[in-house]
């Protein structure tokens, strides 16, 4: 049997939406609105690469979540979920996931920070690789990131990174966007908005 590497992006690739804005949404509700708006010429100028994008989204996550704790964190994450899941992932991207054999890897490969996108991959039993959040010696969120944002040319060097890629006969990759493009470069069949 040939042995298959099964890479997703996440946001728009396996769900509906883009779940950064989502979860902080739903789990903020009271201050959200006020601090996107604040961050709007911002997030304009990351469009129009001004700003890095990456630290643009660390600043806003920093804004609502830097000194929660990884529990409290954690369980944010874990209501996200629960409240969520059945209708942010397209039902035929559920399907599919469901539909790979056990003897095959898969990984979410994500530009999304790890805390939120952790109880999806836990629930199919997936690998993560992703932007991750940095926690200081007491396990409180610092507001910054502990890796690259995992986008563009970051996906493919951290899928070489933390996976042995000879292991396997075929790689399948997974996205929807041109951030996708790098981490395609390495499959042997890339699926471009498959369960969209």
């Amino acid at each position: 049997m040939n042995r298959k590497l099964y890479l997703f992006d996440f946001d728009g690739t396996l769900t509906k939406k883009d779940t950064l804005f989502d979860f902080l949404k739903f789990s903020f509700a009271d201050t959200y609105k006020i601090n996107y708006l604040l961050f709007i010429p911002l997030f304009f100028c990351s469009k129009l690469k001004f700003v890095d994008a990456g630290k643009v989204k660390e600043m806003f996550i920093s804004k609502f979540m830097k000194g929660l704790s990884f529990s409290e964190i954690d369980l944010l994450a874990q209501n996200y979920f629960n409240h969520n899941f059945s209708t942010l992932i397209h039902p035929k991207a559920d399907d599919y996931i469901k539909s790979i054999n056990n003897y095959h890897d898969k990984f979410i490969v994500s530009a999304s920070v790890d805390f939120w996108i952790k109880p999806f991959a836990e629930y199919y039993g997936m690998g993560l690789i992703s932007t991750k959040a940095e926690f200081n010696e007491k396990n409180i969120f610092t507001g910054k990131f502990a890796s690259k944002n995992c986008n563009h040319q970051e996906k493919k060097n951290r899928v070489e990174k933390e996976i042995d890629l000879t292991f396997y006969d075929e790689i399948l990759a997974f996205g929807d966007t041109k951030g996708d493009k790098a981490m395609f470069s390495l499959s042997t069949k890339s699926y471009y908005r498959e369960f969209n």
